[in-house]
């Protein structure tokens, strides 16, 4: 039924996928694809709705800007849900993903986001969905148009209206009472990538379902789970991300640290090593 849901969805916004059984945090199917003519990962990343960052690693063979036509092509969209109590929103950083989990069923939405930059991290939090907004308008923080000043010499507008140049799109869900937004985009490119001044962006059609079907309220965290593990009923699995500081390595003890436990074998361990040098993002049963 997951796999189903999984492949029927991947032209609509919301990617519902049933919860797993109590003992199990395994969602999704990864699928193949072929690459056809005129094809590049960002046309793909939005026909199946993943992050773009995610096809690049599940396809390092691959050039993102023009993969040969005929080759196959992994779409990642077998995950295992993060480690966190599994209720309202869940952004996890390092994956660029939210998963919005209903109260009223047993099913999660998940979504591709695009998160902040090196230098202007979206922040690790508990929040609550305090304000929903539509078409909203765009006032860029002092520091943003310090910045834009800086690197064009001219000043940014103090304001912006809702349109097609508004930045935040049509949507705009805000976190408690501070200036963080999950929002929409007037860019297509960003999506799926560290490429904000901290806020979440999400592409339009996936904002617009959120904004319809979340609640005021609803709680959300952000949290940094580059390596997720999973004791599964066929064995254990392993998913690993790239972790978000361009300093921090997984191979550093922290890291070491939670693996410790979870890798009992020298075989698992030489199979795990390669994914802590060049994370694929793709979930791996050891």
């Amino acid at each position: 039924m997951t796999l189903w849901l999984a492949i029927c969805s991947y032209m609509v916004e919301a990617k519902p996928y049933l919860l797993p059984q109590v003992e199990s945090r395994l969602i999704g199917q990864d699928f193949h694809y072929t690459v056809r003519e005129g094809d590049y990962f960002q046309a793909i990343a939005e026909k199946f709705n993943v992050g773009f960052l995610a096809l690049i690693d599940a396809n390092p063979e691959l050039d993102p800007f023009l993969p040969a036509v005929g080759s196959k092509m992994i779409i990642p969209n077998k995950m295992l849900l993060p480690f966190v109590p599994h209720e309202g929103i869940v952004i996890n950083l390092p994956e660029l993903r939210l998963y919005y989990f209903s109260a009223e069923s047993a099913i999660v939405h998940v979504f591709p986001v695009g998160i902040g930059k090196q230098g202007l991290a979206t922040p690790k939090t508990k929040s609550y969905i305090g304000e929903k907004r539509k078409d909203p308008v765009w006032r860029p923080t002092k520091e943003m148009q310090a910045r834009y000043l800086a690197e064009h010499g001219k000043p940014l507008a103090k304001e912006v209206p809702a349109g097609p140049d508004n930045p935040f799109g049509k949507y705009a869900l805000r976190l408690g009472t501070s200036e963080y937004l999950i929002h929409g985009s007037n860019q297509r490119i960003g999506i799926g990538m560290r490429s904000s001044s901290g806020c979440i962006r999400l592409f339009d059609d996936d904002i617009e379902w959120l904004y319809n079907n979340v609640p005021e309220g609803t709680v959300v965290r952000i949290i940094d789970q580059p390596i997720k593990m999973s004791y599964e009923t066929t064995g254990k699995h392993i998913e690993v991300h790239r972790p978000l500081s361009d300093g921090e390595r997984l191979t550093d003890s922290k890291y070491q640290r939670i693996l410790a436990n979870f890798l009992q074998s020298e075989k698992e361990q030489q199979a795990v090593s390669p994914l802590l040098d060049k994370p694929t993002g793709l979930v791996v049963a050891l």
